[in-house]
């Protein structure tokens, strides 16, 4: 049975709700939702402390007081004749559902607010927030010019009766479809302004905290490293001066953890992306714990520790992250090249939107070309090239080039590689990228390896191995530590192998190579997995360097 507001004498005041409103004030939201708590055990709260109770529950994780506070307030509103707060009062508790990944109910109760308003009549700001949810829900579904514009339709209701809240919320659903929409510089100029709001303290702690999670998030998204950067400080601020807080914790420790892996700082990114797993697997399960196990995944795999990392993608994936392009890139370097193959394309030819498949395409170019298709891998790093031409990302760019180094490299083409390899380091580099600029720096000594600069090739190459060593990246140090080893002799490959390791360092594909020696295309592929076991590499491009390194490109042999 609903709560019925009892009236208080004027002055009489029980001493926990004026606790309560006073730790409201000053974000003490754990006291204010023990207070306020108490203070409706003894007479049930009215509308105002009610609406205080609920955001306090949300914002320590109450989940079920939260509820009940809004759906209370809601009943509350329509009986005292209050349409536009009875149904803002429903959108609040939808938006919370939402955010926990209760789709069914939070479509129920905005279902309730749109009714409310319908039959109460009136324009108000409430109808602006109706059409936020609806524009979410189309972005959601992958149409972000029509997003776009109902977003835009409740931004001009919001400002028209002044609410800050659902303008704010109107401008950062905005600025996400503008760059989902491919019109990135004037999305970032939208969230910027929403930031704007934020850190002046201009809207409620539930919209500023759901701004600064978009809006990072966002950036992640775009590579926009350096304004990920910043707000992700400017929310760990502002989480630490309110340490109760819940619902955003959890993800402000993911973006410090991506943050901190980019600038090679992996141990300390690996403690904040397991607080966050700790934080977020809290009965009930938050959504954003699948991205925890994420990040918690790429640095395994960083790491080399390729079983744990494979099992928390998977888990990641249970939780709703899709667990590519990690779990591919763990595969190709357990030596599963079919899978990880089967795997980055699935994921691909999936991908609609260019932001998505622009994270994509990098491992998409490095998985074909260990499987020896060069031409996907060129369309590949085509189409990573067009994209970055499209935004003004310097990581965008920095990824293409990277991708289309390796591509030439593959096809023999070192010059060109060099050409466009040099600006990526210098890019990473500027950007702090230790990772990222160690790999760029293998590919430049293969590039100075191919070219016959044996000291070009030895400085980078022993460069790239002291920055895996410092990162603990295992796998890839032993990959660098092989290429700076002494020549093997030739009699590690038979005649034929050494014969089709030659004609693969020119860039053939496994059915050019059969084509050229008159040998099946299944001979060939098995001549090529052996020769990757004996040589102790996982993909084409190292073998073809192994080849170049050894003296064993160009050459002619015989069985």
């Amino acid at each position: 049975m609903a709560h019925v507001p009892l009236a208080r004498k004027p002055g009489e005041m029980a001493e926990p709700l004026d606790a309560g409103r006073r730790s409201f004030e000053h974000g003490r939201w754990t006291a204010a939702h023990a207070e306020l708590s108490a203070a409706d055990a003894e007479a049930p709260l009215e509308i105002d402390e009610l609406e205080r109770l609920a955001t306090a529950a949300y914002l320590v994780g109450a989940d079920a007081d939260c509820e009940a506070a809004w759906t209370r307030a809601h009943h509350d509103c329509l009986r005292h004749g209050d349409p536009p707060r009875a149904a803002r009062n429903a959108l609040w508790l939808a938006l919370a559902l939402t955010l926990r990944g209760e789709m069914a109910p939070a479509s129920g109760w905005c279902a309730r607010a749109g009714r409310v308003l319908t039959e109460g009549g009136r324009d108000c700001a409430e109808r602006g927030l109706i059409l936020c949810f609806g524009a979410l829900r189309t972005m959601f579904e992958g149409d972000a010019d029509a997003a776009r514009g109902g977003f835009s339709d409740a931004l001009t209701i919001a400002q028209r009766f002044g609410d800050l809240d659902v303008a704010t919320l109107a401008r950062l659903g905005r600025g996400q479809a503008l760059v989902l929409g491919d019109q990135q510089a004037e999305g970032v100029a939208a969230l910027d302004e929403v930031m704007v709001a934020v850190t002046a303290g201009e809207v409620s702690p539930i919209i500023a905290g759901l701004s600064y999670c978009a809006v990072i998030e966002t950036c992640q998204l775009t590579f926009d490293v350096r304004r990920a950067r910043e707000w992700t400080a400017a929310l760990s601020r502002w989480c630490e001066s309110q340490p109760d807080l819940v619902p955003y914790r959890g993800q402000c420790l993911i973006h410090r953890a991506e943050i901190l892996q980019i600038h090679g700082d992996w141990s300390e990114a690996m403690d904040e992306a397991t607080r966050a797993h700790e934080h977020l697997a809290r009965p009930p399960a938050h959504p954003a714990l699948g991205a925890a196990l994420y990040r918690q995944a790429e640095l395994l795999r960083l790491r080399g520790e390729l079983g744990r990392a494979a099992e928390l993608y998977g888990r990641a994936s249970e939780r709703g992250r899709d667990p590519q392009p990690g779990l591919a890139l763990a595969r190709l370097a357990e030596g599963q090249l079919a899978v990880a193959d089967a795997a980055i394309r699935r994921a691909l030819d999936e991908a609609n939107d260019p932001v998505t498949r622009a994270h994509l395409l990098a491992a998409y170019v490095e998985i074909v070309l260990a499987a020896g298709d060069t031409e996907s891998a060129h369309g590949g790093a085509d189409e990573l090239a067009t994209l970055a031409a499209q935004r003004d990302s310097p990581v965008l760019r920095a990824m293409a080039a990277y991708a289309t180094g390796t591509v030439h490299l593959a096809a023999g083409e070192a010059r060109a590689a060099l050409a466009v390899l040099r600006p990526a380091w210098t890019t990473w580099r500027d950007l702090e990228a230790p990772y990222e600029a160690a790999r760029v720096r293998l590919a430049l000594g293969l590039a100075c390896r191919q070219l016959g600069d044996e000291d070009g090739a030895t400085l980078e190459i022993q460069s790239a191995a002291d920055a895996f060593r410092a990162l603990g990246a295992e796998s890839d140090l032993a990959r660098t530590e092989q290429l700076l080893a002494p020549p093997r002799p030739d009699g590690l490959l038979s005649g034929r192998e050494l014969e089709v390791l030659s004609v693969l360092a020119t860039g053939m594909t496994n059915r050019e190579i059969a084509g050229q020696l008159v040998i099946s295309e299944k001979t060939v592929a098995r001549h090529v997995a052996n020769i990757f076991v004996k040589v102790g590499v996982s993909s084409r491009s190292a073998a073809t360097a192994y080849a170049y390194e050894n003296g064993l490109a160009g050459r002619r042999y015989t069985e």
